[in-house]
């Protein structure tokens, strides 16, 4: 039987087909009968979604089952606050012979087409002397660079795909290039579009792109992708000894403010326009990738409307049929 994708089953679904573990845990059942004894719950998934999976019985699980196991499971769907796949048997598949393609979007971009963009922007708009210098070396560093086109740009918000954080960050230098035109004696367009390129480098180290669901690394999860960040930065910045210091500070300072406020993560609230600026151009990549893969997921739902989106706080209109 070939691969059963979560946006297709149904209840009364026959399912055998491998899902990655999203989550795991052990739940003790309600009834006093059975009082001590556990059954598992998962969540299982697919690059088209995620259900709720049931193991009753505990004899079925013959080692541990985690979080990024890839399961071929067999079993059957049903109804229960949504639907749930009941598994009545299941083996773990080896990595090496996991269909990556299941598990993992891409962008739909083509990311050669993406990476030649963006070197083509930095060529033209970058004019400053350090900070064209400083791009050289990142485009220079083969490793990182390949790290930094297959990153995703996050594991569930937005851009959360093989791809997504050359995808965001293109669309980021994009927006602040338009700022550019509207404010250009504010606006320091050399610094604002470096500052755009590297504002989440990070990502590189905060995602491991081992995992199939893009977990957080034991680095990015205690230092987080701002942090990260900039020391790839000030490595970078270290082999150009001569590189102005005021303009190293308003580089620095515009990495650690772009999440804007500090309750969303920034150390520091951006304090000037270049730092302003790429604050919002970063927010709006992020919240319109957000909203329209919400509506992507509705697609052809002639209700109109999608359900209840925890993020972005709101069902969206589609406008049905």
């Amino acid at each position: 039987m070939g691969k059963q994708f979560v946006k297709d089953l149904k209840n009364g679904s026959y399912v055998q087909s491998p899902f990655v573990v999203v989550d795991v845990r052990e739940i003790s059942f309600s009834s006093p009968a059975k009082s001590g004894e556990y059954f598992l719950k998962l969540l299982l998934g697919d690059i088209s979604g995620t259900i709720k999976g049931i193991i009753w019985d505990r004899s079925l699980v013959r080692e541990p089952i985690r979080v990024n196991d890839v399961l071929l499971v067999t079993g059957e769907v049903n109804e229960y606050y949504g639907l749930q796949l009941v598994i009545s048997s299941y083996h773990k598949v080896e990595k090496e012979k996991v269909n990556r393609s299941y598990f993992q979007a891409s962008s739909s971009r083509n990311t050669g087409e993406m990476w030649n963009r963006l070197k083509e922007i930095l060529r033209q708009d970058v004019t400053e002397k350090n900070l064209s210098r400083l791009l050289e070396i990142f485009c220079e560093d083969y490793e990182l660079v390949e790290k930094f086109k297959l990153s995703p740009a996050a594991k569930v918000i937005h851009h959360n795909y093989l791809g997504g954080l050359l995808e965001h960050t293109l669309e980021v230098v994009e927006i602040c290039r338009h700022i550019c035109t509207y404010y250009p004696q504010q606006v320091d367009k050399s610094l604002l579009i470096t500052a755009a390129v590297f504002h989440d480098m990070g990502k590189i180290e905060e995602y491991d792109l081992n995992s199939i669901t893009f977990d957080q690394t034991d680095q990015g999860r205690l230092l987080g992708h701002i942090s990260i960040g900039l020391d790839i930065l000030r490595k970078m910045l270290d082999k150009l000894p001569l590189f102005p210091g005021d303009l190293k500070m308003k580089l620095e300072h515009m990495i650690i403010s772009h999440h804007g406020e500090k309750d969303w993560g920034s150390p520091e609230v951006p304090q000037t326009f270049n730092a302003y600026s790429l604050f919002h151009a970063d927010l709006l990549s992020a919240r319109l990738k957000q909203f329209q893969q919400v509506v992507d997921k509705y697609q052809g739902n002639t209700s109109g409307w999608t359900e209840w989106d925890r993020f972005l706080e709101r069902r969206i209109y589609t406008g049905g049929s």
